[in-house]
């Protein structure tokens, strides 16, 4: 972070249900959290919580339960309290977006005030030859769930983010067989058009989901910016510095730059506070 001029990052939690496992992550996961049965249990919030009480004055904490959970949104609310927590996230299940279980955590995140970050890897591809082909890790469902969840919750700030979010700035990404399209940006892109109708959808523009997509047409991606900087948040989601370089080089103005690396996030995560009307259920 010092290196790179970062003062504050977030860091956010990651519960993994062990029929959601995947080996991959292993290798990039804390193996004290390697349960017997060979699964892992992910990024848990004590983790984030010792982290943050190390350097208080560095580290913002997320956290968000599985939705899987009977007590789900009461969890999220003791860690409010009890842990100060200022983001929902990493919302990462393989559950759809507007399933009932994830819309009451969102609108508990929405009557705190807190953003939630959302994860979307889409569950079917097509191949070649137009031949759709089940992804395995696949999480929050497709565009459209995202689209009802958005509309369900209009209260709640939602952060879009990885694979399946950043396809959809090119307007062929319904057709396009990689997980990390890198071809020529494609008119009529869906990703514009939810950012202009949905007022509470934010972009993240941290890994190389959000580095393939703007990298894939650098004059298109500096217009996009410039449209939308006040709905884009400067992250990284690993180390290194080619994305800090990328936005470095659209040569972007002062107050563009000041938006996207850090007034867009310092005004989501605001000291929780309880707005608006209690969700149902309180």
């Amino acid at each position: 972070m010092d290196r790179y001029g970062i003062q504050t990052a977030w860091l956010l939690s990651w519960e993994i249900h062990p029929l959601e496992d995947s080996p991959r992550y292993h290798g990039i996961l804390n193996p004290e959290h390697l349960r017997t049965d060979g699964t892992h249990a992910g990024i848990p919030l004590s983790d984030l919580i010792r982290a943050h009480y190390r350097h208080p004055n560095r580290f913002l904490v997320g956290y968000c339960p599985h939705p899987l959970h009977p007590c789900a949104s009461s969890l999220l609310e003791a860690a409010i309290q009890i842990h100060g927590v200022r983001v929902c996230g990493e919302w990462k299940f393989r559950l759809p977006f507007d399933d009932p279980r994830c819309l009451e955590i969102f609108r508990v995140a929405g009557h705190w005030g807190l953003p939630v970050v959302l994860h979307l890897d889409v569950p079917y591809l097509k191949d070649v030859q137009g031949r759709l082909v089940y992804q395995k890790n696949w999480y929050g469902g497709t565009v459209e769930n995202l689209v009802r969840a958005l509309r369900a919750c209009p209260q709640t700030n939602f952060i879009g983010h990885a694979p399946g979010f950043w396809r959809e700035i090119s307007g062929d990404a319904a057709n396009d067989p990689s997980i990390y399209p890198d071809g020529p940006v494609q008119p009529d892109g869906l990703l514009a058009e939810l950012l202009t109708n949905h007022s509470n959808l934010f972009a993240d523009l941290s890994a190389d989901s959000a580095l393939t997509a703007l990298k894939r047409d650098l004059k298109h991606a500096r217009e996009f910016i410039l449209k939308f900087s006040d709905r884009l948040l400067f992250g990284r989601d690993f180390y290194g510095g080619e994305l800090m370089t990328t936005l470095n080089s659209f040569r972007l103005p002062k107050k563009v730059r000041t938006q996207i690396y850090c007034e867009n996030a310092e005004r989501l995560a605001a000291p929780a506070r309880q707005t608006g009307v209690a969700p149902s259920g309180f």
